[in-house]
């Protein structure tokens, strides 16, 4: 299996090659692009990874051209890192970094211009992307996490057939919402455990909150519903070529209610067999991680 790592400049690219190399990947970084072909003709027995970006080439076009015809000539799978302009603002000039693609634009461009213009450039790239990972929100923990999860995903989707990874998140909408969601899910509808003092610290993972969620039929129902809807939706997002989905279920404070359905839409993916779904919540993660 081979992995490409793309994306904008600053938005974690590194970050995330480091990760795949702690797995055992052979990893390459900024890479020529004239140079692809050979090294993947080189590697394609291991578990390896390369990272192209604006640097391998200064035009563009030509990059995107040798990433695809690669692909078409084996196993491969795509990451690109994206982030917000202003937090890839903030990064670039807290480490006080020129920007690689600043030799392409005139002398007087603003760093806002530059950004601008790379990801315009890099957009063809992006929708060539298994997953779009977004790491404004990430820091380096969190985002070498999914990245991690993205591969074991992969691995395990590959062994049952399966070519659409997914990821299960839960959040909470005081934290905003995850851009990296294909579809969000509302589930502050459902009875709040929250304000039972007894499970008010404990998580949707906790016998307690799951036996208190057991108690109400309106809560088996939405799982029903949302194990319905995947059902209907998933041979539907295959015939599309989608090759990564991300559902996010939130709730208010992303501890009980939405750890709770996603716990239990994954366990109920896993027996289907029609996905190895890979899960995140996305507040208890940052909790421990301090």
């Amino acid at each position: 299996m081979l992995l490409m790592i793309s994306g904008l400049s600053g938005a974690g690219k590194s970050t995330a090659l480091h990760a795949l190399e702690d797995l055992g990947f052979f990893c390459t970084d900024n890479l020529p692009a004239a140079m692809l072909p050979a090294w993947a003709k080189h590697v394609r027995h291991e578990h390896a990874a390369v990272c192209m970006d604006i640097r391998s080439s200064m035009e563009p076009d030509s990059l995107i051209e040798m990433l695809a015809e690669v692909r078409e000539q084996g196993e491969w799978g795509m990451l690109f890192m994206d982030a917000s302009s202003e937090v890839l603002q903030r990064r670039f000039s807290i480490l006080r970094r020129k920007h690689p693609f600043r030799s392409q634009q005139p002398e007087d461009a603003s760093l806002e211009t530059v950004l601008a213009a790379e990801r315009e450039a890099l957009s063809p790239l992006k929708e060539m992307a298994d997953l779009v990972l977004d790491s404004t929100t990430l820091n380096p923990y969190e985002l070498a996490d999914l990245v991690e999860s993205f591969w074991r995903g992969r691995s395990a989707n590959t062994t049952v057939g399966n070519n659409l990874s997914c990821l299960l998140m839960s959040f909470s909408y005081q934290g905003g919402l995850p851009s990296e969601a294909d579809m969000v899910i509302d589930l502050r509808f459902l009875p709040n455990p929250h304000y039972q003092p007894l499970l008010a610290r404990q998580t949707g993972q906790d016998e307690d909150v799951q036996d208190f969620f057991d108690t109400y039929p309106e809560v088996a129902e939405a799982e029903e519903k949302l194990r319905q809807w995947l059902l209907f939706v998933w041979p539907k997002l295959k015939r599309e070529r989608k090759r990564y989905f991300t559902l996010a279920i939130g709730c208010s404070g992303g501890r009980h209610r939405s750890v709770y359905m996603v716990e239990r839409l994954a366990a109920w993916m896993k027996q289907q067999k029609f996905a190895v779904p890979m899960v995140r919540h996305r507040e208890l993660d940052r909790v421990v991680k301090g």
